[in-house]
């Protein structure tokens, strides 16, 4: 199975986890990894974001398109609907051609890898936010998955001019995946500065500030903020991890 078709995969998954989570929620329940956000957000928010990505996937746009406006639905008419924007989504990757230009916005193989790695790492952390609205505790997520959104967070997002995470003196960031294969590197080293956005190097690269350390998948709630940081163990300064909570927001 190629790396493409895993992430279309995870992204059925994750998507029709997504959508029994919220009809197990109920639409006007809170999403505590979103304040502000009910069910209903987290759908049409979503749904959006499939039905803007399959645009991309299927029309060829070259250039950055908005996306559509979230629909005034609620209950089961918005499940609905969610669901078939994310049926669409699952079907015009796995149809796409290898060969399939179009826009991007981080460093992939080819569009349909970025696409196809981006929306399963989106839709899996709204996964989590969707369970979280039901008060159980979030299911995992899968190790090798969670080893590339992490890598995908802090080498693709935040390499970005855009990234927001930044220390007036130079700091470094490290996180550690202690669950990973042997021989797997899974280390990030952060250099944090006031000027640029972090550059990130996948080595222990001497000594750090501030280290996170535990299993990937609580690593990766973790970072996209879904856990708080004392949920992973910490070591070193742990104001570091209290501006990555506060500056990180993608």
């Amino acid at each position: 199975m190629t790396l493409d078709e895993t992430h279309i995969n995870c992204l059925a998954a994750e998507g029709e986890l997504l959508a029994s989570a919220a009809e197990s929620a109920g639409t006007d329940a809170t999403v505590p990894g979103c304040p502000g956000w009910r069910v209903r957000d987290l759908l049409r928010h979503t749904g959006k974001v499939h039905r803007w990505a399959t645009a991309f996937v299927t029309q060829g746009h070259r250039e950055y398109r908005p996306g559509g406006a979230e629909p005034d639905l609620d209950g089961a008419p918005l499940l609905d609907w969610y669901r078939e924007g994310h049926a669409a989504l699952v079907a015009a990757l796995r149809s796409a051609p290898d060969d399939l230009e179009c826009w991007t916005f981080l460093p992939a193989p080819s569009p349909r890898a970025f696409w196809a790695r981006r929306q399963a790492h989106e839709t899996a952390v709204h996964r989590i936010d969707a369970e979280s609205a039901t008060g159980r505790r979030p299911g995992p997520v899968e190790r090798d998955f969670a080893l590339d959104g992490i890598d995908e967070l802090l080498t693709g997002f935040h390499a970005r001019d855009r990234s927001r995470v930044r220390t007036d003196s130079p700091r470094t960031l490290r996180i550690r995946a202690t669950d990973a294969p042997s021989g797997t590197d899974a280390v990030w080293t952060m250099h944090l500065t006031k000027d640029a956005p972090p550059r990130v190097v996948r080595t222990d690269d001497g000594p750090a500030d501030t280290e996170l350390s535990g299993s990937a998948g609580l690593l990766y709630a973790v970072l996209w903020n879904r856990l708080p940081a004392e949920s992973a163990e910490l070591s070193g300064d742990p104001r570091l991890a209290a501006a990555w909570r506060e500056l990180s927001g993608i």
